[in-house]
């Protein structure tokens, strides 16, 4: 529920298994949840809990950038030190302190805390010990990022969060003393799809609100609702006294503030009933049923909260395969005034890491029908989706120029080919390609190019089962955790919406529940 214990690295005997030597890793994809964050919202105050915590080093060494000359040539920075600020008494402004009379370091509601930072440098390290150190699939050395692909929803957290794994994968030590910015990519609130965006897509606000007071009918009378008032009810609000999945604070917010707080110092602890095991227990499987098993029931809950998302993920896949720059080369690569290309020639992406929240992770596993008996994500929990293509009889499968940092491919005919399946003709040509066309309207030739390229879920490290690829033909002999790609964009397709604009707004005056079940992962 809390701070991830993660596992230690591959056994070379696991490695050896899961990396055989006749696939070759061709794209890896991971999807982050953010590290440790203070509470969203200051909750419990009445159990002795502060409001404002102290875990928030960065604030004295923030920077942002300025303009130093009128006329827009020149830039600098400003480094400064942010302290709160709040009510006193008769409205007079008084300094924000913590638990201990700390002025400096506080924390703004659901802001990324020291510990945060830590876990997520430390996800980057360990990423880096299997791609770099273990399988050698990414260079030990880079001079530019153009072969990664960085992307961050609007919340601070997940931005900084990604940033930390970045810097944990590749330090300073490991770039080139010319080593250019890299490329960060964001969307605003009302585009984003990089997590499920109730607040900008109208029909999934609705559908989650029925599942929400589906699973309030089920538990507020139940036992377990019934052991959560004995142990904690005594500390909710005073016009309510009752925990309850609806109530206020609702149930998911009580979860929000138990992790949070276990996750940092004991300044900011809650009573120990919060923490009593059968307490969380309960919390936990409630929270999960709440929030995910719409993605498990019904499609349209898929389409809407996640299937943009795994639309770009099998997107990018199939960009790889058609090497048309889709796999995010042409958003990221190049300098200002791109032209697409990667600074030092790349010709497409080998890793993407988006910052993301708990809610991202546990709704692509739910619908892929992968999170059966898992609990809430816990900070800094990742998914890697990994892309392999068999290797021919001889053994060979091109790769990014032996794996090595600064090789580039200097044949003008190639490159010319490659820009123009970016830029060709207009907008026809980028509604052109497999990426979102459904398989049953992809022609043959294009179904024939999906083939020998695999696709693998990892949760955590933990191999993840896609239920639509243990069938016969849909994947890698001997191993149904290794879907084909064909198999799996075709579980995705069903689920990604044609426009999810629009799919938000449609089908307001309709059921919240399906007729008939419609199971995720097939």
């Amino acid at each position: 529920m809390t701070t991830l214990n993660p596992r230690g690295p591959y056994s070379p005997e696991e490695i050896e298994r899961l990396y055989p030597s006749n696939l070759q890793l061709q794209l890896v994809q991971v999807l982050l949840r953010h590290g440790e964050r203070s509470p969203v919202s200051p909750r419990f105050r009445n159990a002795g809990l502060p409001p404002h915590w102290p875990y928030c080093s960065s604030a004295r060494r923030l920077t942002s950038v300025v303009m130093s000359t009128a006329d827009w040539s020149q830039w600098d920075e400003l480094k400064y030190r942010r302290r709160l600020e709040t009510f006193g008494p008769d409205d007079a402004p008084v300094i924000t302190q913590g638990p201990k009379g700390e002025i400096d370091a506080i924390c703004q509601p659901g802001e990324l805390t020291n510990q945060g930072r830590a876990t997520t440098l430390n996800l980057g390290k360990r990423l880096r010990h299997l791609y770099v150190d273990q399988l050698k699939f990414m260079p030990h050395l880079i001079a530019d990022a153009d072969m990664i692909y960085l992307r961050a929803t609007p919340i601070p957290r997940a931005l900084e969060s990604v940033q930390q794994v970045f810097w944990g994968l590749y330090p300073p030590s490991t770039r080139t003393a010319d080593f250019p910015a890299p490329t960060i990519l964001m969307r605003s609130p009302a585009d984003e799809t990089l997590y499920p965006n109730e607040g900008n897509c109208r029909r999934f606000a609705q559908l989650a609100r029925a599942f929400a007071q589906r699973t309030a009918d089920r538990w507020n009378d139940s036992d377990d609702m019934a052991y959560l008032n004995k142990m904690i009810s005594k500390w909710m609000p005073e016009n309510s006294k009752r925990v309850a999945v609806d109530s206020h604070p609702r149930l998911s917010g009580v979860m929000d503030t138990i992790n949070s707080t276990l996750a940092h110092g004991p300044e900011t602890r809650l009573p120990k009933e919060f923490y009593d095991l059968k307490v969380r227990a309960i919390i936990d499987k409630i929270g999960v049923e709440e929030w995910f098993s719409g993605y498990t029931e019904m499609k349209e809950y898929r389409e809407l909260g996640i299937g943009g998302l795994m639309g770009d993920v099998v997107g990018r896949m199939t960009g790889h395969v058609e090497k048309n720059g889709k796999d995010g080369l042409s958003e990221i690569g190049g300098s200002d005034q791109s032209t697409g290309i990667g600074r030092g020639g790349e010709k497409s992406i080998r890793l993407s890491l988006s910052g993301a929240h708990d809610t991202t992770l546990a709704g692509v596993l739910s619908s892929l029908g992968a999170f059966e008996g898992e609990g809430w994500p816990p900070y800094t929990s990742h998914i890697a989706l990994e892309l392999f293509k068999k290797k021919n009889p001889l053994g060979s499968v091109s790769t990014l120029q032996d794996n090595t940092a600064g090789a580039r491919d200097t044949e003008s005919s190639k490159s010319s080919g490659w820009l123009s399946s970016i830029f060709g003709s207009g907008e026809d040509k980028a509604a052109s390609g497999i990426a979102r066309k459904p398989t049953e309207q992809l022609s043959q030739k294009e179904k024939d190019s999906l083939n020998d390229y695999y696709v693998r879920v990892r949760y955590n490290d933990k191999v993840m089962q896609v239920p639509g690829c243990k069938a016969p033909g849909k994947h890698f002999e001997g191993d149904t955790s290794l879907c084909t790609l064909g198999a799996f964009k075709s579980i995705v397709d069903k689920y990604t919406p044609k426009s999810w604009k629009e799919a938000c707004t449609s089908n307001l005056d309709q059921p919240t529940f399906p007729s008939k079940p419609e199971p995720a992962g097939f």
